[in-house]
């Protein structure tokens, strides 16, 4: 029997999957930054962090996707805004309290829960509403818990203990929920247009089995596709990423060379400098085999490596240690592309083009 709207349970699932597989080609389309959790620019003033948290939440499509899934979910104003409330309760929390205490989460394992979340709300929809909403608020929390930790980790990469972190996490935060508040608005308005428009009484379904569908392939690719995004894959290869404790003498200029050889003196003056123009430093024990000292000397004058530079350290530890002014790579075994990784990522930060305390 077909039910009303005429439309039989085989057209239903077609329309579905047109409506997810669109949405999978878009953002398989995007680019791979957008499969991070990120904050783009920086600010010098706690002020600048609101627009920072504003433009984040404009821009970032998962947060946005959730929050829409909910809300067409919820089916009733009232219920949106008390579920919304418990979002951002969620994140709020971990975004203050994460950043405060510092708390490094992997971020792209964040990342791929933030996106599951949505195949969890793209389910729950598909199905129907819940009887119970008791459980579903429960888990839109959590989610709000997990967003925070997300943004957390992004947003420490941008403030330093010295510039006041509680007012620009709080500052990020209002901006963040600016930016959600209008971003909620802006849908109910499109909802009341579209209901106007569009008679398929299967619509909201296929809006959630879309939702799903993204969030699945958006899970795909962030274990599958780009697994270098991942930070883990340096602690995989016996790395580890810590806040920089070491300190060079102040004083002196740039070094001569960007590599020094396990028998040359080390200029520990120069290095501060270096530490202070953005550089990364890459110490190595001098009994490194001389092939793996060839591997990392061809890294370091490659002039594609960028500002960084290494020498031999004395009595370290690892055999390959990497720091620049906010962090430090610790490696039990050479691995260049562990360091480049390290590397590249500070050097596309912004605060690493200026000047360092």
């Amino acid at each position: 029997m077909t039910p009303a709207g005429g439309w039989g349970r085989p057209a239903v699932l077609r329309r579905c999957a047109v409506v997810g597989a669109v949405g999978a080609a878009v953002l398989l389309g995007l680019p791979t930054a957008a499969f991070a959790h990120g904050i783009g620019g920086t600010s010098e003033t706690a002020s600048g962090f609101v627009w920072l948290g504003f433009k984040h939440m404009l821009a970032g499509w998962d947060h946005l996707l959730f929050v829409a899934g909910v809300v067409l979910l919820a089916g009733q104003v009232k219920r949106a805004a008390k579920l919304i409330s418990l979002f951002a309760l969620g994140h709020s929390i971990t975004l203050i309290v994460a950043t405060l205490a510092q708390w490094r989460i992997n971020a792209t394992l964040v990342d791929i829960v933030i996106v599951l979340s949505l195949v969890f709300v793209g389910v729950v929809g598909w199905f129907g509403r819940p009887t119970q909403w008791l459980w579903f608020a429960a888990a839109v929390l959590g989610f709000g818990l997990v967003h925070g930790l997300g943004l957390s980790t992004r947003l420490q990469d941008l403030v330093r203990p010295e510039d006041g972190v509680l007012a620009r996490v709080i500052a990020f935060n209002v901006g963040v929920e600016l930016g959600q508040l209008m971003a909620v608005v802006g849908m109910f308005m499109l909802g009341d247009v579209l209901r106007t428009y569009i008679t398929w009484s299967n619509a909201r379904r296929a809006a959630h089995a879309g939702l799903a569908v993204v969030g699945l392939v958006a899970a795909v690719v962030l274990v599958v596709v780009w697994p270098a995004d991942n930070g883990a894959s340096t602690a995989a290869v016996g790395c580890e990423v810590r806040k920089r404790t070491e300190t060079y003498p102040a004083g002196g200029g740039h070094p001569a060379k960007t590599f020094f050889e396990p028998a040359d003196t080390v200029p520990d003056k120069g290095f501060g400098h270096l530490m202070g123009d953005g550089f990364v430093i890459v110490h190595y024990q001098a009994s490194l085999p001389a092939d793996q000292v060839d591997q990392l000397r061809a890294y370091v004058t490659d002039s594609s490596a960028g500002k960084v530079v290494g020498a031999p350290a004395s009595g370290q530890a690892e055999a390959v240690k990497a720091v620049h002014a906010y962090d430090t790579l610790l490696c039990g075994k050479l691995d260049v592309p562990a360091l480049k990784h390290f590397a590249d990522d500070w050097l596309t930060d912004p605060r690493s083009s200026r000047p360092q305390e």
